[in-house]
């Protein structure tokens, strides 16, 4: 039997395998849930023995365990190392699912139910494929290690310290990862960047106590004003950062990454329109694409003074604050920008105010190099499922669990999702594909046969 009739006469039992799994609710974030966690990890690890895998282990951390399994049975082939997380978000608010979130429900071709396509059914995707292949041929391409955790929905906290003391254990040639989207239905995309973060909070403060404003406004400093005057500062008429040394290491999209860019099938007008905006604006140079995935940013993303209730309130405010987040790309650092626009926000905040700078979270920019060699494996993969090129691009989001296992085990990254930003990731009526569920699988085979076609030492 080839593989791809395995796949096409097991596609019910894999459906059923998936929805096993979406009714555990794993949310990782509940300590009153923690017994689900645990057996939701036992019942992945039931999944990757199914499929052939060995020495698979539900591996205890400081928090929710973690899964992992291999096989090793390819001898001078490259190594592959699977991630993905079955913890799920919490499913509140209920009342807004049109079915229970533990509940899979299939209407028009998807299932819904909460880590439907985040990150359950994607993940699991590649543990069929793996079935598939042992079933059919008796052995895989490539050798395989898969390593799916249980806090990725709250920060992988315990992952770090698990890659620095496993390195020989998780000792790969490229990290590949499905918890990310096509660029739209129907156009697969290859992820190869992530933007980085560095985040403040700016607290500014005039008297003790919020004053009268007719009796003390327009002697005493109003921080509410300065913190106002202080951001407008942020930013220049053409929408760059003014923060000294702000750009100094950006490395900016070469002339193969622009025309990348060029090609998407992105139209500037359709997509204000579906955000309902009067207009866009950014950076100066530069597409709203690329601004928005590969381009540094500076957002204000809260700001608070003063009354804020209904009505009316006469006060000058004692205190401002502002939560400013910067999107890094490479090599921008994290603690550097950090420094350097608290800096610069103290030079600018006047003398007749307090000013405090708190760096609140932090995490650096990911990028697999554009030529690399893996890259046009998951490309070749992706023409042969799809039947046409991948569309290769950057995600103005951070991941960094990305980042960490490039730094602590020095793997070049493949983010292949098959899902969509439109499933409702994170909110009520989560939903996965079935379509894509498969298409997945047949991409999980097809790219680890492409990745066998690499010597390890080229990746």
């Amino acid at each position: 039997m080839s593989v791809t009739d395995y796949v096409e006469q097991n596609q019910e039992r894999f459906q059923a395998e998936l929805f096993r799994l979406l009714e555990i609710p794993s949310v990782s974030t509940d300590p009153a849930r923690q017994g689900e966690v645990a057996r939701c990890a036992e019942e992945v690890a039931a999944q990757l023995r199914a499929a052939g895998l060995e020495g698979v282990e539900v591996k205890e951390t400081g928090g929710h365990p973690l899964v992992y399994g291999q096989w090793l049975g390819a001898p001078g082939a490259p190594t592959v190392l699977i991630y993905g997380h079955y913890d799920v978000q919490p499913e509140d608010p209920v009342e807004l699912w049109t079915s229970p979130p533990f509940v899979p429900t299939i209407r028009d071709g998807k299932v819904y139910a909460r880590g439907a396509t985040d990150d359950k059914g994607q993940v699991i995707a590649h543990v069929k494929a793996v079935e598939a292949l042992m079933k059919a041929e008796g052995k895989l391409p490539v050798n395989v290690k898969f390593v799916i955790e249980g806090e990725e929905e709250i920060g992988s906290r315990n992952l770090a310290p698990f890659l620095e003391k496993n390195k020989e254990l998780l000792k790969a040639d490229v990290l590949v990862i499905s918890d990310s989207a096509m660029f739209a239905p129907g156009k697969p995309s290859i992820v190869y960047g992530l933007r980085g973060l560095a985040y403040v909070q700016v607290e500014l403060k005039g008297a003790d106590s919020d004053l009268h404003s007719g009796v003390f406004g327009g002697a005493v400093p109003n921080p509410g004003f300065e913190l106002c005057k202080l951001i407008a500062q942020l930013k220049d008429e053409d929408g760059r950062v003014t923060v000294p040394g702000f750009y100094d290491k950006v490395v900016d999209l070469s002339a193969q990454e622009r025309s990348d860019y060029a090609r998407l099938p992105f139209d500037n007008e359709e997509f204000r329109k579906e955000l309902n905006v009067p207009g866009l604006s950014g950076e100066k140079g530069w597409t709203p694409l690329e601004q928005r995935s590969a381009r540094p940013t500076l957002e204000i993303n809260g700001m608070l003074c003063g009354w804020t209730g209904p009505g009316a309130k006469t006060v000058l405010p004692a205190k401002s604050m502002a939560k400013i987040s910067c999107r890094l790309v490479p090599d921008q650092d994290p603690e550097e920008i950090a420094r350097l626009l608290a800096e610069h926000i103290k030079k600018l905040c006047p003398p007749t105010v307090e000013c405090e700078v708190m760096s609140l979270h932090g995490g650096k920019p990911w990028v697999t190099p554009r030529e690399h060699p893996a890259l046009e494996c998951a490309n070749r993969a992706v023409q042969t499922v799809f039947g046409e090129q991948a569309l290769f691009v950057r995600e103005g989001g951070s991941i960094p669990i990305v980042v960490d296992f490039q730094n602590i085990l020095g793997l070049p990254g493949l983010l292949v999702g098959f899902g969509l930003n439109t499933e409702n990731l994170h909110a009520p009526d989560e939903h996965f594909d079935l379509g894509n569920y498969q298409l997945g699988i047949r991409l999980s085979i097809e790219l680890m046969r492409e990745l066998a076609t690499y010597k390890a030492s080229r990746l």
